[in-house]
Formats: structure tokens, C-alpha cells, sequence
């Protein structure tokens, strides 16, 4: 037998602190979002990830609406800013699709909220009229596909 029946089969030598992950929507503050041990079973540490789920959501959708460069910057340059500001924001994606891979009822919720606020604030146009009379120019990088 090796040693092998010092394991046991139940835990198949992974060790006994191996928490269950959910591959289904759950509703609760004990929950691992992005790190190890992440938020924990703390409340307020629980409230604070769903803050930063929510402030990734709007970062996501600033970047996707945002104006930076200007019109007579070196294409050079722009390009450069551009690939810059792609490779944020998919960085911040991922990271955001990560963190509703928790399967938290919650962090989806603190994302869409974060989502649909991003995107009132930078891509709706209801709080700048150049929106509707300029439409031509919406934004420096091109829409996200999958």
C-alpha cells in the first residue's frame, strides 16, 4: 500500500483545510473573491469586496466610455494610450469576471449595480449633451466583445 492508506480516500491527499467552492449561486458573507482567505468570514471585510466589485464595474465602463485623446495628439502616441487603456481594461475585466466566479449572490448583484451605474454616468449621454449632438465620437477604444 505505499503509504497511500495514510490519506485516506476522502481527501485524497489535498489536505484537510480545502474549502468548498460553489458552482452555484449562493447568498452569504463567507465567501473567497479574488484571494485567498478574501474577505474571510469578517462583515465589513464582506461589504468592503463588494465595494471594490462595484468600483471595478464602473472602472470598466469609464474605460469603455471614456474620451482621453485628443484630436491632434501623434497617432503614435494615441495608439499607444489606446493599447494602454485596452490592455486596463481588460485586466479589470478579468479580474471582474473572476471575482463573480464566486458564484455570491451579492458580488453579481455588486456588479451588474456597478455596470449599470458606470454605465449612466460615462455611456448613457444624460450628463453631457455632446453625446447626442456629436454621436460620431463615443469613445477612444472600441466596444468589448466576446
Amino acid at each position: 500500500m505505499d503509504g497511500m492508506h495514510d490519506h485516506g480516500m476522502g481527501d485524497m491527499g489535498m489536505g484537510m483545510d480545502m474549502e468548498m467552492n460553489h458552482m452555484t449561486f449562493f447568498w452569504g458573507k463567507n465567501v473567497e473573491i479574488l484571494f485567498h482567505g478574501w474577505p474571510g468570514h469578517n462583515s465589513g471585510m464582506y461589504e468592503l469586496s463588494l465595494i471594490v466589485v462595484f468600483a471595478l464595474a464602473v472602472i470598466v465602463e469609464w474605460f469603455s466610455h471614456c474620451q482621453l485623446i485628443k484630436a491632434d495628439t501623434n497617432y503614435v502616441t494615441a495608439g499607444l494610450v489606446r493599447t494602454i487603456m485596452h490592455a486596463l481594461r481588460a485586466g479589470v475585466s478579468m479580474l471582474l469576471m473572476l471575482a463573480v466566479m464566486s458564484f455570491n449572490g451579492g458580488v453579481f448583484l455588486a456588479a451588474v449595480v456597478g455596470h449599470t451605474v458606470g454605465f449612466l454616468l460615462f455611456g448613457s449621454g444624460i450628463f453631457n449633451k455632446s453625446h447626442t449632438t456629436h454621436p460620431h465620437k463615443v469613445s477612444d477604444l472600441p466596444p468589448l466583445s466576446c
